[in-house]
């Protein structure tokens, strides 16, 4: 199947709000995927550090508490054509 029209000029305003909206887990889950990388890269030179496994901690622990400032946001109902 082809590629509809409305596809091909990218994405929609209301898509970008969407996604300006979940930026902070976004970039938060970014920040756990660099420390786990970090992590394995340290694995093959002498283990992770204190400091590396303490970044990876930090970084969870942002996660886990963006996502929760996320649900908590009242939710805006748009209506659909």
């Amino acid at each position: 199947m082809g590629k509809q029209p409305a596809d091909m000029f990218g994405p929609r305003p209301v898509d970008l709000e969407g996604i300006e909206a979940e930026w902070p887990l976004i970039e938060a889950e970014l920040s756990v995927l660099d420390a786990e990388i970090a992590n394995i890269y340290a694995a093959d030179h002498g283990g992770p550090s204190p400091l590396d496994w303490r970044r990876l901690r930090r970084a969870e622990a942002r996660v886990t508490r963006v996502a929760a400032e996320l649900a908590a946001r009242p939710v805006v109902l748009k209506a659909v054509a």
